[in-house]
């Protein structure tokens, strides 16, 4: 079985791109840290600077529910509520 990617694309919403940013920056050294995890880089758009995107790769989808449950998971998603639009694509890589 092949590694499962994550591409997750967040938006942040007027007023708060430095906040979304900052708050990303954080689960960045954790998430790598974790025994799953193969990667997880952050990147932002060069054309719309509140607009970020995260690239990950997982050994398998019981890594990434565990990455899903830790504190430092969930505090991102606790910090950035209602304050970015979401996009989460979930792959596996055929060729």
């Amino acid at each position: 079985m092949k590694d499962l990617i994550v591409v997750a694309t967040l938006t942040a919403r007027e007023g708060h791109a430095a906040l979304v940013r900052a708050a990303l920056e954080r689960v960045v050294p954790a998430s790598r840290a974790e025994a799953g995890c193969l990667r997880y880089d952050l990147h932002v758009d060069l054309g719309n600077h509140a607009s970020f995107v995260m690239l990950e790769a997982w050994r398998d989808a019981a890594a990434l529910a565990l990455h899903e449950a830790t504190p430092h998971f969930q505090e991102l998603v606790a910090a950035i509520a209602g304050k970015a639009d979401i996009q989460i694509l979930k792959l596996n890589q055929v060729l």
